[in-house]
């Protein structure tokens, strides 16, 4: 099912794409539960910047993790979430 309202103000439009063998594979794998090739090529788009901001989540998260600017600035922001929870 399309819900096309999430994207109010963006049409839809096609595209067109060279498959090589292994991405030829790939789609043919997606669409064994009966997805149409457009079904398919959308959910592996969504799912794959889906993957990316994981990625850059974690990534992130292990930056902060080992600057110590970073936790000390963390630290701070903690002790203020307490005192405005404490005087809450």
């Amino acid at each position: 099912m399309t819900i096309r309202d999430t994207l109010a103000g963006v049409p839809e439009r096609a595209i067109s794409v060279r498959l090589d063998e292994e991405a030829q594979r790939a789609l043919e794998r997606l669409m064994q539960n009966g997805k149409s090739q457009s079904a398919a090529i959308r959910d592996a788009l969504i799912d794959a910047a889906r993957l990316r901001l994981i990625e850059q989540a974690a990534a992130d998260a292990k930056r902060i993790a080992n600057d110590p600017e970073e936790q000390r600035e963390l630290a701070e922001i903690r002790a203020l979430f307490n005192q405005i929870d404490a005087e809450g």
